[in-house]
């Protein structure tokens, strides 16, 4: 009698999509950087190089195009020379600035070399607790993964590890850093900035667009190229940024300026990464 076998088929998963978030707790191991970091005024400053001097006091600031800026207190302290003329945007106002030329910018084991910096004072309105002796651009963490844990003031860098943008919590972004956030349940897109000490600045018109509670009182807000006429508001509806919900969020509106902007302060909760080779965030509980 002829044996019947049976072949049963083997059974096909779904493969569950990835949860971005998840790397905040893994991108430590074997990280590049992994450095405690001071917060003043909702601005991230860490401990870092230049020509294999210091530690200096940096400001890690997205919203900075570049790998970065020297103040010229720390040009002249290292007796470095003028190269060149730059002009730069603060989103409302150009100017023209000096660059010098070092040799190397290190955080930790990260290191660029061979740069060419904009240089000028930018602790000229600072408080001393604030001031800074240069600033880390986006480009300066442009070839891996940055990760800002801002309840632990930790930073990280790491090439090992990767967002993709269909992973669960990624946003993905066409520019540097905007991102898809909801302003009482209007959907937006808004430069994520962690040199920005405000919780969220929107265009005039747009406040406008979602909410009809009046403006308080004009304040004189300050930009890296000169001073912008804002006025403060309450939005009482939820801002969401990733995984971040935030309610009762004090903001600045600007007839000039040219478009959101979520600042450092509405980001003091969360974890924030960041994958400039994918092009995507995540803004993580």
């Amino acid at each position: 009698m002829a044996s019947l076998s049976l072949l049963t088929a083997p059974a096909v998963l779904a493969k569950a999509p990835s949860d971005a978030c998840r790397l905040a707790g893994v991108a430590t191991k074997d990280a590049t950087v992994h450095q405690p970091f001071q917060i003043v005024d909702g601005r991230i400053y860490v401990q870092a190089t230049v020509n294999g001097s210091g530690p200096y006091r940096f400001a890690v600031d997205t919203g900075a195009s570049g790998m970065g800026r020297l103040d010229e207190s720390l040009v002249a302290l290292m007796g470095l020379q003028r190269h060149g003329v730059a002009t730069t945007s603060d989103g409302v106002n150009t100017a023209e600035v000096d660059t010098t030329r070092i040799q190397s910018l290190s955080l930790g084991a990260l290191v660029h070399r061979d740069l060419e910096l904009i240089t000028r004072n930018y602790n000229k309105r600072n408080s001393p607790e604030a001031a800074f002796h240069g600033i880390l651009g986006r480009e300066f963490f442009g070839n891996g993964l940055l990760v800002i844990d801002y309840p632990r003031r930790i930073l990280s860098f790491t090439q090992r590890h990767a967002i993709s943008p269909s992973d669960k919590n990624a946003l993905p972004y066409e520019r540097a850093f905007r991102i898809p956030v909801t302003v009482a349940g209007h959907a937006l897109v808004a430069q994520l900035d962690t040199g920005a000490n405000v919780n969220l600045v929107l265009p005039q018109a747009v406040y406008e667009g979602i909410w009809d509670a009046p403006l308080q009182d004009a304040v004189r807000s300050q930009l890296t190229n000169g001073q912008l006429e804002t006025w403060r508001a309450t939005l009482q509806g939820p801002v969401r940024v990733g995984q971040a919900n935030l309610e009762d969020v004090e903001i600045r509106v600007s007839a000039k300026f040219p478009g959101p902007l979520v600042g450092a302060e509405a980001l003091q909760q969360s974890v924030v990464l960041i994958d400039q080779r994918s092009k995507t965030v995540a803004v993580c509980r």
